[in-house]
């Protein structure tokens, strides 16, 4: 079934309203008819199953006939901070965080990023950025889209995790002991005390982090754990410890 997602402002409780591309793309490209049922997703995380009852190219309007909440959210709000990437490579860690069910992106630059964000092209990058989250959240069934914010610096990445994460881990490549898994294993009593808890992971680009970048984050008393014997690819860490998360919290050992 097709999925949107829409704002407060278009949704009444008995009937919801889809503009923009995705009235168009219901009238143009997939051809819908009225009755046909489409599932919306307000901002709370509540799936709406609904019935097409006017069709137009800049405006759908939608009986609302169920509610539920998403099934497809994690109650471990996991922010993904991932160090600024070469090529294109953010565009697929996106991708992956939003299936895996990242709550949030937040890209920063770090001393080894082999590319750095432009200031002229900041605006257009995130926007870009967006809405492949976007279209993940769609394809996967999520109920909310995941938050993807604008570039920041290494030692803003440190502020910002520590003021808006319950727990924080450091994916470091010199850490040879402390795994993620035991990691996890550790954090989950205090984690499932908190409503919504927030995990922070903190990712390298392809140059890992410097020594001084490593002991900052330390200092801070964010742990440093190990993803395993094998050096990773920035966009393999990413999506494994993203994928741990999810293993660990939806599967193994589930509180939500």
């Amino acid at each position: 079934m097709h999925h949107f997602f829409i704002p407060w402002e278009n949704f009444s409780g008995e009937t919801a309203m889809i503009t923009g591309e995705d009235a168009y793309h219901i009238a143009r490209s997939l051809r819908m008819a009225e009755g046909e049922s489409v599932t919306v997703c307000t901002p709370d995380a509540t799936e709406h199953l609904c019935s097409l009852i006017r069709i137009r190219d800049d405006e759908c309007i939608l009986s609302v006939i169920s509610s539920q909440r998403s099934r497809a959210e994690s109650r471990v709000r996991t922010v993904l901070y991932q160090a600024y990437p070469k090529g294109d490579k953010l565009e697929l860690i996106i991708q992956k965080a939003v299936e895996l069910g990242v709550y949030k992106v937040v890209p920063f630059e770090s001393e080894r990023c082999v590319k750095r964000p432009k200031s002229d092209k900041i605006e257009k990058q995130t926007a870009r950025l967006r809405k492949i989250a976007l279209e993940a959240a769609k394809q996967c069934g999520r109920g909310v889209v995941p938050e993807i914010s604008g570039p920041i610096s290494f030692s803003d990445m440190i502020r910002d995790a520590g003021e808006n994460c319950d727990a924080v881990l450091f994916c470091y490549e010199n850490e040879k002991t402390e795994s993620l898994y035991s990691a996890l294993k550790a954090l989950s009593p205090s984690l499932s005390e908190k409503d919504p808890p927030r995990l922070g992971i903190i990712i390298g680009s392809e140059g890992g982090f410097s020594i001084s970048e490593a002991k900052a984050v330390l200092d801070r008393g964010f742990p440093a754990v190990s993803l395993g014997p094998r050096i990773l690819r920035c966009e393999t860490a990413a999506i494994f410890a993203l994928s741990s998360v999810s293993f660990f919290f939806e599967q193994q050992a589930p509180f939500v």
